[in-house]
């Protein structure tokens, strides 16, 4: 079913909301650099999010649990002066919020001050409430995160589907609604039954974005690099990949290596 899009100049959390309530899917792709959130920007994304995903698309690392509170604001700051209208979420890394209220506000405050971040995401849930609300009553904008959350991975073990028992998926239900009172501005669910998301999505008044969440809830989040297919060793089933980047650039290199070397590369109307 088409519906009618508001065209907006900023994305704000408000925006988010009123998509919401007009049936306005919501989009969203991370990026971690100027050149990339430029693009991504452009292109008339709602929303950024510089995620700790970052630690494995940048870094090279297995988990997100590397990357630090420094390095992500280096990250954010990279993708605020390349924006023009999204809305740019940063994550806070794992470790920098989880065990003490104190320390999460002043996390937070960090990446709001230096990187100019929009708002922060957190994963977790009631483990997390004092921290949520201590970030919250400074009036920093929260996205919660739950379902799988992967900077908990080593307790999970395993990146497979949550809360398809019973039991998790009523905690589930239980953390998002608590987000939503304590004042989170959306959630976001990740590797859940379409079903449960589609719940979640309908029984909460702020938007819910999914990442293999199904479409039943009120936007979808991809890592860009994973989408244009940067990135080729990763196929999750939810994962759709709109262009095969890993092969054109890898071709383009190997073309510019082959140029170089038979000094086709630079011609002569490419020197001065």
């Amino acid at each position: 079913m088409s519906v009618a899009k508001k065209e907006y100049k900023r994305i704000t959390v408000k925006s988010l909301t009123e998509m919401k309530n007009r049936g306005e899917k919501i989009s969203m792709l991370t990026a971690y650099d100027y050149t990339m959130a430029k693009i991504v920007d452009g292109a008339g994304i709602d929303v950024i999010l510089v995620g700790d995903s970052a630690s494995n698309v940048m870094a090279g690392h297995e988990t997100t649990l590397p990357i630090t509170l420094d390095q992500m604001i280096y990250h954010a700051s990279s993708v605020i002066r390349a924006i023009d209208r999204a809305l740019v979420v940063v994550d806070l890394p794992f470790g920098s919020y989880q065990s003490d209220p104190k320390e999460a506000l002043r996390s937070a405050i960090r990446i709001m001050k230096e990187s100019g971040g929009h708002a922060i995401k957190v994963e977790g849930g009631k483990e997390i409430k004092e921290s949520v609300k201590r970030i919250l009553h400074a009036g920093i904008p929260v996205m919660g995160h739950l379902g799988l959350t992967p900077q908990s991975i080593y307790k999970f073990g395993t990146y497979t589907v949550r809360a398809k028992e019973e039991a998790e998926a009523a905690k589930l239900k239980e953390d998002a609604l608590m987000l939503e009172k304590a004042g989170c501005f959306a959630i976001v669910l990740e590797k859940v039954p379409a079903k449960l998301a589609k719940e979640v999505a309908e029984s909460l008044t702020i938007p819910i974005i999914g990442i293999g969440a199904g479409g039943g809830v009120d936007g979808q989040v991809l890592v860009t690099h994973d989408m244009l297919g940067m990135t080729h060793e990763f196929n999750p089933r939810f994962l759709r990949r709109y262009l095969d980047m890993h092969a054109e650039m890898t071709k383009a290199f190997k073309q510019y290596a082959t140029d170089v070397k038979s000094q086709d590369f630079p011609n002569e109307s490419e020197q001065y």
